[in-house]
């Protein structure tokens, strides 16, 4: 199958960046991408999407953050132009800033009715076609030189015609923050399991009772990565939650239901995430993105220099 459309889910407020994401959307916070320019994190996102052969993508966002957005992108856009004319590489962004915004539609959740409400507000999007998921708040740097982290995860959907989540395994102290999955490892695919069982965010006894997985290290666990490819038919589980008026609609038990009714792949992705929303998230994804681009050599530098002054300041 051919995936084409792409959703971000960015409708949380971002409690946990506070007091910063109290005035401006979290997922417009600025980051050097691998090709050493400084750009919003949604930005970063969605050119992760494109560049992986993804054709047109929507923004689940919060009430009043679309026109945001677009009024952030365009001034973002203006200001390229406007103050570095004539600067090649401005002038190259300012382009990019242009083709994401023709690419792009924006769709507002109007009430914090969960994630798996906010996944559910993107249907007509979407429509009858498979779709590439990613979360506004995490950023992903892939191991491979040439191939993305959504890259790697396309390729399988589309060589296997049905779902696929991407996974890492996860050492056990960390679980209780991913939803983590166990199933069967897939004959002669390496890193890709046919999913049996999800739970979100168990705790570690339930774990090893229920999700051990075979041939993974000692004390480790398949855990989400933060992208999914999911085909259509997650809609039609959700609607059947969005019909019973819950107000905590669940992305978790719609995968599993949909792992118990069609072909659902597991993908141990060549990369890592970082979740921006945590507490040194944002600090950890730049520092990944530094090592991993045209920085690398500047960031290398910059934290010699800073463990030195840690080490002057403690007398070590």
């Amino acid at each position: 199958m051919r995936i084409k459309k792409a959703v971000i889910t960015a409708a949380a407020r971002g409690e946990r960046l506070y007091p910063v994401a109290d005035t401006i959307q979290k997922a417009m916070l600025p980051v050097v991408d691998v090709d050493g320019l400084h750009k919003p994190v949604i930005q970063i996102i969605a050119e992760e999407a494109f560049a992986s052969g993804i054709e047109e993508l929507c923004i689940v966002c919060a009430p009043g953050d679309g026109v945001r957005y677009e009024s952030a992108f365009t001034s973002l856009r203006d200001n390229l132009v406007k103050s570095f004319k004539g600067v090649d590489w401005a002038r190259k962004e300012a382009e990019k800033v242009d083709q994401l915004l023709s690419r792009i539609q924006f769709l507002e959740q109007e009430q914090p009715l969960g994630y798996g409400h906010a996944v559910y507000c993107a249907r007509e999007f979407v429509r009858d076609e498979p779709f590439l998921l990613l979360l506004g708040d995490y950023l992903y740097v892939s191991n491979l030189a040439q191939q993305r982290c959504a890259a790697q995860l396309l390729e399988l959907a589309s060589q296997e015609n049905c779902a696929v989540s991407a996974v890492n395994p996860t050492i056990e102290h960390q679980i209780g923050r991913y939803g983590t999955l166990t199933g069967k490892h897939l004959p002669g695919k390496s890193g890709v399991y046919k999913i049996e069982k999800i739970i979100e965010k168990p705790s570690l006894s339930v774990a090893e009772l229920e999700l051990q997985t075979p041939g993974l290290r000692a004390g480790y666990y398949l855990c989400f990565f933060g992208m999914h490819v999911l085909t259509p038919a997650v809609f039609d589980i959700l609607q059947k939650e969005v019909d019973r008026d819950g107000d905590n609609i669940l992305l978790t038990p719609a995968l599993q239901e949909l792992a118990d009714t069609e072909k659902y792949l597991a993908l141990e992705v060549k990369g890592n995430r970082y979740d921006i929303s945590r507490k040194h998230g944002l600090l950890s994804a730049q520092i990944a993105l530094g090592l991993a681009g045209e920085a690398h050599e500047e960031t290398l530098t910059t934290m010699v220099e800073l463990l030195a002054e840690a080490n002057m300041r403690s007398g070590k």
